[in-house]
């Protein structure tokens, strides 16, 4: 196992960071809920796969990917994130929060997308799955208004989709369960500061060698 430190690479064996993980640090891991049965619902238009479980991505700004989870606040209510990630160094190029899944929550964080990165978009791709708020009139329109090609995945099949899957088990492993909400302010706060701060600007990630995504997209 490797582990970066101040940018400094130490090699240990997995026995010894568990033993020292749970005798010197007294860390417990996290057991993850039972994930909810797969609902298929309703879809206007269906756009193919244009991926093909290829996550690997040779330029920025080519390939994005995008999906929803939810969220709970300390009193039980429901809250849901949209994330959008750049396939290439796992950026995430935004995040959004509301109350309800909905077309203009996927929307509107596919627009600060565009607006924060300003990417050169001619033939970006856009993956997701077949829900609704994707295949919606208005995200198509919005789409094809600004040039980007929609591809999604297979329905009720998240390995096509894996790097967001990913993404939202270490931002639920890291964050959601281990912290509680008491109101919207303090939920967006926490998603924004983890995801733009700390998982953009200092977390090392595997598929970039140990290096950040802002590292790996600027080679600091």
């Amino acid at each position: 196992m490797k582990i970066f430190l101040a940018r400094e690479e130490l090699i240990y064996s997995k026995t010894t960071v568990h033993k020292y993980m749970n005798t010197e640090l007294k860390l417990k891991s996290v057991v993850m809920r039972k994930k909810p049965a797969y609902l298929k619902g309703t879809v206007h238009k269906v756009f193919p796969n244009l991926i093909k479980r290829s996550f690997t991505v040779e330029k920025p700004n080519k390939v994005w990917c995008t999906d929803f989870t939810y969220m709970s606040l300390s009193n039980g209510s429901k809250r849901y994130n949209c994330t959008i990630l750049d396939l290439y160094d796992r950026s995430v190029m935004a995040t959004l929060n509301g109350k309800e899944i909905t077309s203009e929550l996927a929307i509107r964080t596919l627009e600060l997308a565009l607006k924060s990165n300003k990417p050169s978009i001619e033939g970006l791709i856009l993956h997701s799955d077949q829900g609704s708020q994707y295949t919606s009139k208005e995200f198509r329109e919005f789409c094809s208004t600004n040039k980007i090609i929609q591809s999604m995945s297979k329905a009720g099949c998240p390995y096509n989709n894996a790097p967001m899957e990913r993404y939202y088990n270490t931002f639920k492993n890291e964050l959601i369960h281990l912290f509680h909400f008491r109101n919207d302010e303090l939920l967006d706060r926490a998603v924004y500061d983890y995801s733009y701060s700390w998982y953009n600007h200092l977390r090392p990630h595997s598929f970039n060698q140990g290096l950040t995504p802002f590292e790996a997209r600027y080679r600091v």
